[in-house]
């Protein structure tokens, strides 16, 4: 296992993603499965009303069949880590794809009951976080450490294994409903995630090049467990969603709808797990967390000043459709920020490596 596996996996997905939305598209419109918009949203959003949404199940499809794919080209195992990644993947992707259905099959733009889809997530995260303190390696290595962590383990943070658990639950609760928030324009979520989940391949190949496991490893290796297969699932995610970014571009031709925003936020939230890297995706992810502190936010602030909004409309990148920047400006921006945390997280991570030896 090592690099072949990687490009396997992040070239089949991509072109699975590229190829398999177009055959979704036809698929959808011919069956009428478009896009019920909010009636309190920017005007300008009225005229995506029909636009095939669901796309996620592209996404979700070109991830797990471009992690197949590759194992099966290099004749190497799956891994527990990767497996429990793509698990909560699919697994989040399936609640979101019920979300979609029911606004579809009952023609509303609000789907899933806020509760029912909490308990659903929530169900998923502790079975995941469970299911992250089993499978030791050869090294009693388990996938996920009970200690929360920022660039590496925080030793003096280290919980008891049944509070580790709910910390995971927050974990996944928290970045699959930030990438829920952040798919609200034209290829925004897709693109961003590109980046982020870029960002956490080449986390990955570096905690597999320094690991512990290796005799020679330095004193600043990283005990984490399957850092390469874990590789190879986050190439596989940013391959997938730029794959799919090509259709999801303004003006979009599908939506990935709940079921891929749920899904990505579910990958973000494991691999962040991991790689013992939880806090640090507070910075790679940047974007994903300010615009989810902007609803927050908007609705503290409504609340202490009985009425009153800190911004036009929350999620953020709704504000500036309000003060009338363009769909396409306001993406193209919130990338090129996403781009900024995304490389100053990244060299972060590698600075605290140097800065160690």
């Amino acid at each position: 296992m090592g690099m072949r596996t990687v490009l396997f996996a992040g070239g089949v997905a991509m072109l699975l993603a590229l190829l398999g939305t177009r055959y979704m598209i036809r698929f959808l419109v011919n069956r009428q499965y478009g896009q019920f918009i909010r009636d309190d949203g920017p005007t300008t959003h009225h005229t995506k009303r029909g636009t095939p949404t669901m796309g996620g199940i592209v996404i979700i499809a070109a991830v797990v069949i471009g992690y197949a794919v590759a194992h099966l080209a290099t004749w190497t195992p799956p891994t527990a880590s990767a497996l429990l990644v793509l698990g909560l993947v699919t697994a989040l992707g399936g609640v979101g794809f019920l979300d979609d259905w029911i606004k579809i099959s009952r023609a509303r733009s609000l789907g899933l009951h806020s509760t029912a889809k909490l308990a659903l997530q929530t169900t998923i995260a502790i079975v995941f976080g469970v299911l992250a303190f089993t499978f030791p390696d050869e090294r009693g290595l388990t996938p996920a450490s009970p200690a929360i962590s920022f660039l590496r383990d925080i030793n003096w943070l280290h919980l008891p294994v049944w509070l580790a658990v709910i910390w995971i639950v927050l974990i996944i609760s928290s970045w699959s409903n930030a990438a829920n928030l952040t798919d609200g324009l034209d290829g925004l979520a897709s693109g961003a995630a590109t980046m982020v989940f870029a960002a956490y391949t080449l986390i990955n190949v570096w905690q597999y090049n320094q690991s512990c496991a290796w005799g020679d490893a330095g004193p600043r290796c990283y005990e984490v467990r399957d850092p390469i297969d874990l590789a190879a699932v986050a190439m596989a995610l940013a391959a997938a969603c730029f794959g799919f970014l090509w259709w999801n571009a303004s003006p979009a031709k599908i939506f990935m709808g709940d079921t891929g925003s749920l899904a990505i936020g579910g990958g973000l939230a494991a691999l962040s797990i991991f790689t013992r890297t939880e806090l640090l995706t507070l910075i790679v992810g940047g974007l994903f967390f300010i615009i989810t502190m902007s609803v927050v936010l908007q609705v503290g602030y409504f609340k202490l000043t009985k009425g009153k909004r800190l911004f036009k409309m929350a999620p953020l990148q709704h504000h500036f459709e309000l003060l009338g920047w363009s769909e396409v400006t306001i993406t193209i921006r919130f990338w090129i920020i996403c781009g900024v945390f995304v490389a100053f997280g990244v060299g972060l991570f590698y600075a605290e490596w140097v800065v160690g030896q």
